[in-house]
Protein backbone atom coordinates (compact mmCIF):
# COMPACT_ATOMS: atom_id res chain seq x y z
CA UNK A 1 0.00 0.00 0.00
CA UNK A 2 1.24 3.93 -0.79
CA UNK A 3 0.19 7.19 0.12
CA UNK A 4 -0.29 9.49 -2.61
CA UNK A 5 0.79 12.70 -2.49
CA UNK A 6 -1.01 15.62 -3.87
CA UNK A 7 1.19 18.04 -4.64
CA UNK A 8 3.91 16.51 -3.99
CA UNK A 9 6.64 18.64 -5.82
CA UNK A 10 5.06 21.55 -4.08
CA UNK A 11 7.43 23.03 -0.97
CA UNK A 12 5.74 21.56 1.78
CA UNK A 13 4.59 18.08 -0.07
CA UNK A 14 7.77 17.79 -1.37
CA UNK A 15 9.79 17.70 2.23
CA UNK A 16 6.73 15.38 3.19
CA UNK A 17 7.77 13.06 0.35
CA UNK A 18 10.90 12.77 1.73
CA UNK A 19 10.59 12.44 5.39
CA UNK A 20 7.60 9.52 4.49
CA UNK A 21 10.23 8.20 2.35
CA UNK A 22 12.54 7.91 5.43
CA UNK A 23 9.46 6.02 7.27
CA UNK A 24 9.92 3.70 4.47
CA UNK A 25 6.87 4.62 3.25
CA UNK A 26 5.83 3.51 -0.41
CA UNK A 27 4.94 6.92 -2.09
CA UNK A 28 3.23 8.06 -4.87
CA UNK A 29 2.72 11.46 -6.16
CA UNK A 30 0.32 13.55 -8.46
CA UNK A 31 1.29 17.05 -9.33
CA UNK A 32 0.38 19.69 -12.32
CA UNK A 33 4.02 21.54 -11.83
CA UNK A 34 2.23 24.57 -11.64
CA UNK A 35 3.65 26.11 -9.20
CA UNK A 36 5.54 22.34 -8.26
CA UNK A 37 9.01 21.48 -9.25
CA UNK A 38 9.92 18.00 -11.07
CA UNK A 39 13.67 18.61 -9.32
CA UNK A 40 11.90 18.56 -6.17
CA UNK A 41 10.48 15.12 -6.73
CA UNK A 42 12.31 11.95 -4.41
CA UNK A 43 13.82 9.90 -6.99
CA UNK A 44 12.09 6.85 -4.55
CA UNK A 45 8.60 8.14 -5.18
CA UNK A 46 6.42 7.24 -8.24
CA UNK A 47 5.30 10.67 -9.81
CA UNK A 48 2.62 10.97 -11.93
CA UNK A 49 1.56 14.74 -13.71
CA UNK A 50 -1.77 15.55 -13.61
CA UNK A 51 -4.10 17.77 -12.23
CA UNK A 52 -6.46 17.21 -9.86
CA UNK A 53 -9.40 18.38 -11.75
CA UNK A 54 -9.36 15.78 -14.23
CA UNK A 55 -11.12 12.99 -13.50
CA UNK A 56 -10.08 10.63 -15.74
CA UNK A 57 -6.42 11.25 -14.81
CA UNK A 58 -6.94 11.25 -10.81
CA UNK A 59 -9.02 7.52 -11.46
CA UNK A 60 -6.23 6.25 -13.25
CA UNK A 61 -3.72 7.18 -10.25
CA UNK A 62 -6.36 4.89 -8.37
CA UNK A 63 -6.60 2.40 -10.58
CA UNK A 64 -2.91 1.63 -11.09
CA UNK A 65 -1.76 1.96 -7.47
CA UNK A 66 -2.86 0.55 -4.27
CA UNK A 67 -3.44 3.86 -2.38
CA UNK A 68 -4.77 3.42 1.38
CA UNK A 69 -4.45 7.03 1.99
CA UNK A 70 -4.15 10.94 0.50
CA UNK A 71 -2.48 13.64 1.64
CA UNK A 72 -3.58 16.92 -0.47
CA UNK A 73 -1.31 19.83 -0.99
CA UNK A 74 -2.61 20.72 -4.07
CA UNK A 75 -4.20 23.96 -4.13
CA UNK A 76 -3.28 27.94 -4.91
CA UNK A 77 -2.14 29.68 -2.03
CA UNK A 78 -1.01 33.16 -2.76
CA UNK A 79 -3.58 35.74 -0.44
CA UNK A 80 -3.15 38.81 -2.66
CA UNK A 81 -3.85 36.83 -6.28
CA UNK A 82 -6.76 35.29 -4.62
CA UNK A 83 -8.37 38.56 -4.09
CA UNK A 84 -7.80 39.57 -7.81
CA UNK A 85 -8.43 36.03 -9.13
CA UNK A 86 -11.26 34.74 -6.82
CA UNK A 87 -12.27 32.26 -9.57
CA UNK A 88 -8.87 30.59 -9.82
CA UNK A 89 -9.00 30.11 -6.36
CA UNK A 90 -12.39 28.42 -6.40
CA UNK A 91 -11.80 26.73 -9.38
CA UNK A 92 -8.61 24.70 -8.83
CA UNK A 93 -8.86 24.55 -4.66
CA UNK A 94 -12.86 23.70 -4.55
CA UNK A 95 -13.34 22.39 -7.94
CA UNK A 96 -10.23 20.01 -7.85
CA UNK A 97 -10.69 18.73 -4.25
CA UNK A 98 -14.70 18.03 -5.18
CA UNK A 99 -13.48 15.78 -8.46
CA UNK A 100 -10.84 14.44 -6.04
CA UNK A 101 -13.48 13.56 -3.38
CA UNK A 102 -15.71 12.33 -6.09
CA UNK A 103 -12.70 9.60 -6.97
CA UNK A 104 -11.64 9.17 -3.17
CA UNK A 105 -15.12 7.71 -2.80
CA UNK A 106 -15.42 5.73 -6.37
CA UNK A 107 -12.12 4.07 -5.05
CA UNK A 108 -13.58 3.43 -1.13
CA UNK A 109 -9.98 5.34 0.07
CA UNK A 110 -11.65 6.94 2.95
CA UNK A 111 -8.85 8.60 4.56
CA UNK A 112 -7.12 12.13 3.53
CA UNK A 113 -4.92 14.24 5.54
CA UNK A 114 -5.41 18.53 4.18
CA UNK A 115 -2.94 21.16 4.20
CA UNK A 116 -4.90 23.94 5.42
CA UNK A 117 -4.18 27.41 7.20
CA UNK A 118 -4.56 30.47 9.22
CA UNK A 119 -5.83 32.03 7.13
CA UNK A 120 -9.58 30.30 7.68
CA UNK A 121 -9.17 31.87 10.97
CA UNK A 122 -9.32 35.68 9.45
CA UNK A 123 -8.74 38.31 12.32
CA UNK A 124 -8.37 36.18 15.52
CA UNK A 125 -10.30 36.89 18.52
CA UNK A 126 -7.56 36.14 20.88
CA UNK A 127 -3.72 35.14 20.82
CA UNK A 128 -2.62 31.96 21.05
CA UNK A 129 -5.37 31.07 18.56
CA UNK A 130 -7.50 27.46 19.59
CA UNK A 131 -8.60 25.35 17.60
CA UNK A 132 -12.37 26.32 18.55
CA UNK A 133 -12.16 29.97 17.87
CA UNK A 134 -14.40 31.75 15.38
CA UNK A 135 -13.17 31.06 11.65
CA UNK A 136 -14.42 34.29 9.43
CA UNK A 137 -11.55 34.07 6.38
CA UNK A 138 -10.62 38.19 5.54
CA UNK A 139 -8.90 36.51 2.00
CA UNK A 140 -10.51 34.08 -0.79
CA UNK A 141 -7.84 31.52 0.03
CA UNK A 142 -8.72 31.27 3.58
CA UNK A 143 -12.16 30.70 2.46
CA UNK A 144 -11.36 28.23 -0.10
CA UNK A 145 -9.12 26.78 2.19
CA UNK A 146 -12.23 26.54 4.80
CA UNK A 147 -14.53 25.75 2.09
CA UNK A 148 -12.18 22.37 1.54
CA UNK A 149 -12.64 21.21 4.73
CA UNK A 150 -16.21 21.43 5.50
CA UNK A 151 -16.54 19.18 1.88
CA UNK A 152 -14.53 17.21 3.76
CA UNK A 153 -16.78 17.06 6.55
CA UNK A 154 -20.02 16.49 4.42
CA UNK A 155 -18.59 13.72 2.70
CA UNK A 156 -17.52 12.20 5.70
CA UNK A 157 -21.26 12.23 6.55
CA UNK A 158 -22.31 11.17 3.72
CA UNK A 159 -19.47 8.35 2.62
CA UNK A 160 -17.36 7.08 5.93
CA UNK A 161 -14.28 9.62 4.81
CA UNK A 162 -12.16 10.62 7.65
CA UNK A 163 -9.68 13.55 7.33
CA UNK A 164 -7.63 15.80 9.26
CA UNK A 165 -7.30 19.29 8.23
CA UNK A 166 -3.58 20.86 9.39
CA UNK A 167 -4.18 24.70 10.12
CA UNK A 168 -0.58 26.22 9.75
CA UNK A 169 1.42 29.47 10.07
CA UNK A 170 4.61 30.74 8.26
CA UNK A 171 5.95 27.34 6.70
CA UNK A 172 9.61 28.34 6.97
CA UNK A 173 13.40 26.87 5.91
CA UNK A 174 14.60 23.61 3.93
CA UNK A 175 15.81 20.12 4.28
CA UNK A 176 18.95 19.96 6.72
CA UNK A 177 20.72 17.92 3.08
CA UNK A 178 20.66 21.14 1.12
CA UNK A 179 18.59 18.89 -1.54
CA UNK A 180 15.22 20.48 -1.48
CA UNK A 181 13.64 24.10 -0.61
CA UNK A 182 11.61 26.53 -1.38
CA UNK A 183 10.96 28.32 -4.45
CA UNK A 184 8.42 30.32 -5.39
CA UNK A 185 8.14 32.15 -8.08
CA UNK A 186 6.39 35.29 -7.48
CA UNK A 187 7.95 34.65 -3.91
CA UNK A 188 6.01 35.66 -0.89
CA UNK A 189 7.40 34.34 2.25
CA UNK A 190 9.45 36.98 4.43
CA UNK A 191 12.56 34.72 5.30
CA UNK A 192 13.51 33.81 1.23
CA UNK A 193 12.49 37.49 0.61
CA UNK A 194 14.98 38.58 3.46
CA UNK A 195 17.10 36.24 2.03
CA UNK A 196 17.31 37.94 -1.99
CA UNK A 197 19.55 40.77 0.28
CA UNK A 198 22.67 38.77 0.85
CA UNK A 199 21.90 36.92 -2.45
CA UNK A 200 22.92 40.24 -4.20
CA UNK A 201 18.92 39.67 -5.53
CA UNK A 202 17.74 43.00 -4.35
CA UNK A 203 18.75 46.21 -2.81
CA UNK A 204 16.56 45.91 0.91
CA UNK A 205 14.11 44.36 2.47
CA UNK A 206 10.67 46.37 3.29
CA UNK A 207 9.21 46.12 6.26
CA UNK A 208 5.40 46.84 6.21
CA UNK A 209 3.91 48.96 8.99
CA UNK A 210 6.28 49.43 11.96
CA UNK A 211 3.70 50.92 14.52
CA UNK A 212 2.06 47.69 15.54
CA UNK A 213 0.83 47.04 18.76
CA UNK A 214 3.98 44.97 19.59
CA UNK A 215 7.55 45.11 21.38
CA UNK A 216 9.17 46.85 18.30
CA UNK A 217 6.42 47.76 16.30
CA UNK A 218 6.56 45.27 13.51
CA UNK A 219 4.08 41.96 12.97
CA UNK A 220 4.63 38.90 14.79
CA UNK A 221 3.97 35.70 13.21
CA UNK A 222 4.08 31.94 13.88
CA UNK A 223 7.10 30.34 12.15
CA UNK A 224 6.99 26.34 11.58
CA UNK A 225 10.25 24.54 9.94
CA UNK A 226 9.02 22.80 7.22
CA UNK A 227 10.09 19.26 8.20
CA UNK A 228 8.20 19.69 11.29
CA UNK A 229 5.25 20.34 9.63
CA UNK A 230 6.23 17.48 6.98
CA UNK A 231 6.19 15.13 10.39
CA UNK A 232 2.56 16.67 11.39
CA UNK A 233 0.85 15.30 8.15
CA UNK A 234 3.03 11.92 8.97
CA UNK A 235 1.52 11.53 12.29
CA UNK A 236 -2.14 12.65 11.05
CA UNK A 237 -2.07 9.54 8.74
CA UNK A 238 -1.13 7.64 11.17
CA UNK A 239 -3.82 8.81 13.45
CA UNK A 240 -6.65 8.47 11.29
CA UNK A 241 -4.78 4.72 9.74
CA UNK A 242 -5.10 3.93 13.62
CA UNK A 243 -9.09 4.68 13.60
CA UNK A 244 -8.60 8.12 14.64
CA UNK A 245 -11.81 10.45 14.04
CA UNK A 246 -12.12 12.90 11.54
CA UNK A 247 -10.11 15.83 13.40
CA UNK A 248 -8.57 19.74 13.33
CA UNK A 249 -5.60 20.63 14.50
CA UNK A 250 -3.33 23.94 14.57
CA UNK A 251 0.16 23.36 13.81
CA UNK A 252 2.93 26.17 14.94
CA UNK A 253 5.60 26.80 17.67
CA UNK A 254 3.27 28.91 20.37
CA UNK A 255 6.23 31.36 19.82
CA UNK A 256 5.94 34.52 17.77
CA UNK A 257 8.71 36.49 16.05
CA UNK A 258 8.64 40.32 15.11
CA UNK A 259 9.63 41.15 11.19
CA UNK A 260 12.64 43.02 12.69
CA UNK A 261 13.59 40.28 14.60
CA UNK A 262 14.12 37.77 11.55
CA UNK A 263 15.74 39.87 9.80
CA UNK A 264 18.29 40.53 12.40
CA UNK A 265 18.52 36.84 13.08
CA UNK A 266 18.91 36.26 9.38
CA UNK A 267 22.16 39.11 9.22
CA UNK A 268 23.33 36.96 12.03
CA UNK A 269 23.01 33.76 10.00
CA UNK A 270 24.55 35.65 6.87
CA UNK A 271 26.93 38.14 8.63
CA UNK A 272 25.44 40.70 5.64
CA UNK A 273 23.54 43.84 6.90
CA UNK A 274 20.76 43.15 5.21
CA UNK A 275 19.27 47.06 4.98
CA UNK A 276 15.86 47.52 5.87
CA UNK A 277 13.00 50.07 4.86
CA UNK A 278 9.91 51.20 6.93
CA UNK A 279 7.02 51.05 4.09
CA UNK A 280 2.95 51.31 4.38
CA UNK A 281 0.40 48.70 6.34
CA UNK A 282 -0.49 45.94 4.11
CA UNK A 283 -4.36 46.10 4.18
CA UNK A 284 -5.31 43.25 5.78
CA UNK A 285 -1.84 42.28 8.26
CA UNK A 286 -3.02 41.35 11.51
CA UNK A 287 -0.75 42.49 14.43
CA UNK A 288 0.18 38.90 15.43
CA UNK A 289 -0.64 35.31 14.63
CA UNK A 290 0.29 32.72 16.91
CA UNK A 291 -1.44 29.64 17.29
CA UNK A 292 -1.57 27.09 19.98
CA UNK A 293 -0.33 23.72 19.12
CA UNK A 294 -1.50 21.55 22.40
CA UNK A 295 -3.72 19.91 21.07
CA UNK A 296 -1.51 18.32 18.59
CA UNK A 297 0.99 17.55 20.56
CA UNK A 298 -1.44 15.92 23.05
CA UNK A 299 -3.04 13.59 20.45
CA UNK A 300 -0.95 13.55 17.62
CA UNK A 301 2.03 13.49 19.59
CA UNK A 302 3.72 16.15 17.65
CA UNK A 303 6.85 17.88 18.78
CA UNK A 304 9.06 20.09 16.78
CA UNK A 305 12.32 19.63 16.71
CA UNK A 306 13.14 22.46 14.71
CA UNK A 307 11.83 25.49 16.52
CA UNK A 308 14.83 27.28 17.02
CA UNK A 309 14.71 30.75 14.70
CA UNK A 310 18.18 30.74 14.05
CA UNK A 311 18.43 26.61 13.10
CA UNK A 312 15.44 27.41 11.06
CA UNK A 313 17.27 30.64 9.28
CA UNK A 314 20.39 28.33 8.99
CA UNK A 315 18.35 25.76 6.78
CA UNK A 316 16.92 28.41 4.56
CA UNK A 317 19.90 30.02 3.61
CA UNK A 318 21.69 26.75 3.15
CA UNK A 319 19.20 26.21 0.19
CA UNK A 320 18.97 29.58 -0.77
CA UNK A 321 22.88 30.86 -1.14
CA UNK A 322 23.47 27.75 -2.91
CA UNK A 323 20.27 27.86 -4.79
CA UNK A 324 19.71 32.01 -5.74
CA UNK A 325 17.17 30.63 -8.56
CA UNK A 326 15.34 28.25 -7.04
CA UNK A 327 15.58 24.46 -9.09
CA UNK A 328 16.40 26.62 -12.46
CA UNK A 329 19.56 25.70 -13.61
Amino acid sequence: MAILVLGGAGYIGSHTVYELIDTGTEVVIADNLETGHREAVHPKAKFYQGDIRDRAFIDSVFDNEKIDGVIHFAANSLVGESMTNPLKYYDNNLCGTKVLLESMVAHDIDKIVFSSTAATYGEPERVPILETDRTEPTNCYGETKLSMEKMFKWTGLAHGLRFVSLRYFNACGAHVSGTIGEAHKPESHLIPLILQVPNGQRAFISIFGDDYATKDGTCIRDYIHVTDLAQAHILAMDYLMNGGESNIFNLGNGVGFTVKEVINTAREVTGHPIPAKTAPRRAGDPAQLIASSDKARSVLGWNPQHADLKEIMETAWNWHKNHPNGFAK
